[in-house]
């Protein structure tokens, strides 16, 4: 009788321990995770590759909680506007970056001051995809290949220009520059919207800009594609051979993934990549994101830090093969 007593009273002494350990957890109160909309900040302008891969995904996202997800463009000086407002937001949860290979891997080589530090104010929570670039050209400009363009560039030195938005826009142009022994210079831009325009209205003579841009100026027929920045052919232009052809070892790829604030709840975290896992799972929405000229391509939490981290250091390489001079 004792015995049963006492192993009550333990029993109840247990109970009420777990009972005030969970009451303090910091997981439990986000258990239900998310209970509010939920933001994505873009820090690019709307209509872009990185704006319409984080708005495939906040539709898949808000189907999946049931919450509103919040996309907000927030475009300026190479994404350090955006990811700065990412990094000052509140590191409850509901507020993350759609991060980039500019972002995260080349703007630190690339400025000579950020307002924020990549690995430290940002928890990497998962990749999207990779994705290269092309380059391109009016149709009528009187080079139809990449050679052509150097023998051009060689021909009238110092008159040949191309733009530049980001570091996807930029790195290209100056590693063709400099393994092409060209003299060409380059024009900075506040977005891709006004490279195009400027490509076609002949104020540059080429650029290099993403594979999802490009497409409906090359489906159009008002702009062509010379080479691809990326290991392999892009599908969509079968005959469009690869810079790497001219140039071997010349192969520079992007990323789009999504951070958060450094504080981020580790559960949470870890909950929106199970999300991005589904979604890249998710055949619809996987093939929207190709249909962007993304490839898809999953990581874990481990994975993706490791990624960004090793990502860094290609980039600082190819700014520095480059010759690019920080701003």
């Amino acid at each position: 009788m004792q015995a049963s007593f006492i192993a009550a009273r333990a029993a109840a002494r247990l109970l009420l321990g777990a009972s005030a350990a969970l009451a303090v957890l910091p997981g439990a109160a986000r258990a239900a995770w998310p209970e509010k909309p939920v933001t994505i900040i873009v820090p690019s302008a709307a209509g872009g590759a990185a704006d319409l891969t984080a708005r495939t995904f906040a539709q898949f996202l808000g189907a999946k909680t049931g919450q509103s997800i919040v996309v907000e463009d927030r475009a300026g000086a190479g994404g350090i506007v955006g990811t700065n407002a990412a990094r000052t937001a509140p590191h409850d949860g509901y507020t993350f970056l759609l991060s980039t290979n500019s972002t995260h891997s080349a703007n630190q080589f690339l400025y000579k001051s950020l307002p924020y530090d990549a690995q430290k104010d940002f928890r990497q929570v998962g990749m999207f995809g990779t994705f290269g670039t092309v380059a391109i050209v009016r149709p009528d400009a009187p080079y139809k290949t990449v050679p052509e363009l150097v023998q051009y560039a060689r021909d009238h030195p110092g008159k040949v220009f191309f733009g530049y938005y980001s570091s996807s826009s930029q790195v290209p142009p100056e590693l063709f520059k400099a393994r092409a022994g060209i003299k060409v210079d380059g024009a900075a831009y506040k977005n891709i919207t006004q490279i195009i325009t400027d490509l076609r209205g002949r104020q540059i003579d080429f650029a290099f800009v993403d594979y999802l841009t490009a497409m409906g100026q090359i489906d159009g027929k008002s702009l062509r594609p010379l080479a691809v920045t990326g290991a392999q052919r892009h599908p969509s232009w079968p005959d469009v051979p690869t810079m790497d052809s001219y140039y071997p070892g010349y192969v520079v790829e992007g990323w789009l993934g999504l951070s958060a604030p450094a504080g981020t709840p580790d559960e949470v975290v870890q909950a929106m990549n199970g999300y991005i896992a589904q979604a890249l799972q998710d055949k619809a929405t996987a093939d929207r994101l190709r249909a962007l000229g993304l490839m898809p391509k999953g990581m874990d939490v481990k994975q993706f830090d490791a990624f960004v981290k090793a990502d860094t250091q290609r980039w600082k390489e190819w700014v520095g093969v480059a010759g690019i001079q920080p701003q």
